[in-house]
């Protein structure tokens, strides 16, 4: 059986649930009250997809400004990245623009791009179309899923994408 390691770097605004999403991921729980990543924090998760082993180090950066000129560190190197914007939020789906063009221009050019839309819980108070970003994720030729790391919905489905697309690169 072979084994893929993944670096994978969470980028988006303060406040999305990138730390939320991870902590689903790897621990399938969810704290209500996370307190702000200082920097960027550094998990590891393995899953089996297909036969495959995929062993991810992840790495959950700050989404404050102050913490934004790390990212750069964070990400060299990644083989996929996810930019994750909250869903009840235009400004932070804004922001996902300023990560892509970013990582188009500075990350490794076989890099899988993907989006999440994270908070699909708080649906009713939705600020950004599901049709305006997934237009945007084909445009830009991402992976998009929208998730909600509370009720764990689409989490395991948004690194499966992952998975199987870091496969094929």
């Amino acid at each position: 059986m072979s084994v893929h390691e993944v670096k994978l770097c969470l980028l988006g605004d303060s406040g999305v649930g990138k730390s939320s999403i991870v902590h689903r991921f790897v621990y399938d729980s969810f704290r209500p009250a996370m307190t702000s990543t200082i920097g960027a924090a550094f998990l590891t998760k393995t899953v089996i997809v297909d036969g495959t082993t995929y062993k991810y180090q992840i790495w959950d950066t700050a989404g404050q400004e102050k913490y934004r000129a790390l990212a750069p560190m964070y990400y060299r190197g990644a083989a996929a990245a996810i930019i994750v914007y909250d869903i009840t939020q235009e400004s932070s789906f804004r922001a996902t623009k300023s990560w892509i063009t970013e990582l188009q221009k500075h990350a490794s050019p076989n890099i899988v791009l993907a989006i999440a839309g994270n908070k699909l819980d708080l649906d009713d108070l939705r600020d950004v179309q599901y049709s305006t970003a997934l237009s945007y994720a084909d445009k830009q030729g991402t992976v998009f899923v929208e998730t909600s790391a509370k009720s764990a919905a689409n989490i395991p489905a948004l690194f499966m994408e992952i998975s199987e697309a870091t496969h094929q690169n």
